[in-house]
C-alpha cells in the first residue's frame, strides 16, 4: 500500500497561555524527541493543496472534520506520510503535543494532482 501525505493544523484555545519552567520545557522537549524519533519515518517537511476531507484529534476523542472554531488559533503545522488516515491518527494520538487539553490537531490529507 502506498503512503498519503496528510497536513498536521495544530490549534490551541485562544487566550493567555503560561510559560512552562524550564523543567518543564526539558520534560516536553525529551517526550517529543521520543515520539519523533519512534516516528521517523512518517514525518515529512512539505506543504501543498489540502484535501476536504480530515479528522480532528483532541485529548477526549476523534470527530470528523475539518472544523475551525473562532475560539481556536493555529498555532502551527507539521506534514505526515501515512497508508491511512487512521495510521496518521495513530501517530498524532501518541504525539505529546496532545498532551494539554486544551490543543487539537486536524489531520488533512494532502490532494495528489
Amino acid at each position: 500500500m502506498s503512503s498519503k501525505t496528510y497536513m498536521c493544523i495544530l490549534r490551541s484555545q485562544s487566550g493567555g497561555c503560561e510559560q512552562p519552567s524550564p523543567s518543564e520545557m526539558e520534560l516536553m522537549y525529551a517526550k517529543y524527541q521520543q515520539w519523533q524519533e519512534k516516528f521517523a519515518n512518517n514525518i515529512v517537511d512539505m506543504g501543498n493543496k489540502l484535501d476536504s476531507s480530515g479528522s480532528v484529534v483532541r485529548q477526549d476523542g476523534i470527530t470528523d472534520g475539518p472544523f475551525i472554531e473562532l475560539k481556536e488559533i493555529v498555532g502551527g503545522y507539521m506534514t505526515l506520510q501515512a497508508a491511512t488516515l487512521d495510521e496518521a491518527i495513530a501517530v498524532i494520538q501518541e504525539s505529546p503535543m496532545i498532551d494539554d487539553a486544551n490543543v487539537s490537531i486536524e489531520i488533512r490529507e494532502i490532494a495528489s494532482h
